[in-house]
């Protein structure tokens, strides 16, 4: 185990798009019982999600989860504290996994 990364695994998610005149958002859903804490970091793996105006999209995908070791940990709370970033971290990629 590093100080900054504890354990990296693929897993599925589900990935929920909106785009409407009420909102324009996008929720991910990991497996149950798979939570995120301050410091983790997913990145989901795939094409890009579009989807036109009125419509919602729901996708299946395989993201990395990457839990964050106890100094990022650490870090993140401070910088937390003092409202400079948020506490997760997600991202996507285009492509296939290597």
């Amino acid at each position: 185990m590093s100080l900054l990364c504890a354990a990296r695994f693929d897993t599925p998610c589900r990935i929920a798009v909106q785009h409407d005149a009420d909102a324009l958002h996008a929720h991910l859903e990991l497996p149950d019982g798979l939570e995120m804490g301050p410091g983790d970091r997913i990145k989901v793996h795939g094409d890009p999600v579009i989807v036109p105006f009125g419509q919602s999209v729901t996708i299946d995908r395989t993201a990395t989860v990457e839990v964050a070791g106890p100094l990022r940990r650490a870090w993140t709370h401070v910088i937390a504290y003092f409202d400079m970033a948020e506490l997760y971290e997600v991202s996507f990629s285009s492509g296939r996994l290597a």
